[in-house]
This record gives C-alpha cells, structure tokens and sequence, in this order.
C-alpha cells in the first residue's frame, strides 16, 4: 500500500502551476506582484539609508513604484495626469535634496510629496479590484499591495508632520526617523499597539486613529474576503473523489 503524502497526480501537477504563476507575478512588470516586490525595496531603502542624504533615493524607489502602480492599476487619465505633476515635483526636490541634504524645507516638501504620492497609488489600486470581475491571484496581491501602501501613506504623513508641526511629533520619544515612524505606522495599522512609540498631541493622534479604523476595516471587509473568495485554479479533471 503506498502512502498518502505525495499527494495525486492532479494536486503534484496544480503545485508547479501555481509557482509558476506567482514567478511570473513577482517578475512581470504588468503584475501586482512586482509592485509588492518594489513596495518592499522602498521599505528597504527608507530603512538602511542616511535620512540626511537617503531623502533623495527614497523618493525616487517611491516614484518608480507609484508610476507602476498606476499603470498596473490602469489608473484613470486625471489621476495619472495629477500623479506625473508630483511625480516632476518629486524629482526636483529629490535633485535639489542632492546638493542641499541639510536644507529643512527641500526635505519637508520631499515628504509631502511622497505622502501625496502614495494616498493615489492604493486608491487607483482599490478602483481597478473593484472593477474586476474575477477574484484570482492578481485580486489577491493587488489587494496585499494597497494595504502595504496605505502604511507606507501613513508613515509618511507622520514624518510630514514631524517636519512641519511645533513640538517632538513622538513626545519624549523626540520627532521620529522615518524607520520610526514606519515601524509606528504598521504596529497601528494592524493594531498591534506596542505603546512605545505614541503622537504626542493631534493632528497625529486623530491620523492614528484614522489609520487604526482603515487598517482593520480593509482586512476584514477586503483582504480576508478577497483570500477566502479565491481558489487557485486547477486542471481539469481535478475535482475531489
């Protein structure tokens, strides 16, 4: 009698299948996968660099990864034509950050900037899932990808913030690294909460809790659905006994 573990013929042919579609996800410029591999390089990159000098790399991982977004999302022609006027601006700041690194109001217009950047790029994202008539693997990891850029969205706002506002953003934790405020934003997002890290007075209070409600709001209502919604295809003659 053999055993039970290799599994059918059917299940041992369905496992490559599904590997090859998540390489050719993660691979292909026109998949949701390769802008989840691109959100994890800006994750990367605004984690490792300098804040005094990394400024200007950072924004240009986010402007390559918000222009991918739009395209994979087939972002509407006024959200593309608003996303390329701060995309120019985006660039020039990242430009002029080069020369002056130390320049206080270069680098609070190169957050803004990347915040205003990545509020369109989950919002274009959302529209095209809802548009989609099928629940596949695309649906799935363009769902994952919004939510990644919806705490990317927030921990730049609270960095913006930390620029502009009167006062340490984090109260006596001081004004926050962006790898700080990263760390904050996803904690909150999935309210994690470890309490470290707290917005000293509003707006960022009213943000977190704002970011506190979206987060799980969208994983409730939008991953898990869209996750339990999906069944990797499977060929035919497959079925159960």
């Amino acid at each position: 009698m053999t055993g039970s573990s290799a599994g059918t013929p059917d299940e041992t042919r369905a496992r490559p299948h599904l590997g090859r579609k998540l390489l050719h996800a993660f691979s292909s410029a026109d998949s949701y996968g390769f802008v989840l591999l691109l959100i994890f390089v800006a994750y990367g990159v605004a984690i490792t660099l300098d804040q005094s000098w990394g400024l200007s790399l950072v924004l240009a991982v986010q402007m390559v990864t918000v222009w991918v977004s739009l395209r994979t999302s087939h972002a509407r022609r006024p959200l593309r034509a608003i996303a390329s006027v701060l995309v120019i601006f985006s660039a020039v700041v990242a430009l002029v950050h080069l020369v002056r690194p130390d320049n206080e109001t270069v680098g609070t217009a190169g957050w803004v900037l990347a915040s205003l950047l990545y509020f369109l790029a989950p919002l274009s994202i959302l529209r095209h899932l809802v548009s989609r008539r099928v629940v596949d693997l695309e649906t799935v990891l363009g769902a994952l990808a919004a939510y990644l850029l919806i705490g990317m969205f927030f921990a730049l706002v609270y960095q913006s913030m930390a620029h502009v506002q009167g006062g340490a953003f984090f109260g006596t934790g001081g004004e926050g690294t962006f790898p700080q405020d990263l760390f904050f934003s996803f904690t909150t997002l999935t309210t994690t909460g470890y309490g470290n890290l707290v917005p000293a007075a509003n707006p960022g209070q009213t943000f977190a809790v704002a970011e506190m409600l979206i987060g799980q709001l969208f994983l409730v209502s939008a991953v898990a659905k869209v996750v339990n919604a999906w069944q990797p295809s499977r060929p035919a003659g497959s079925g159960g006994a």
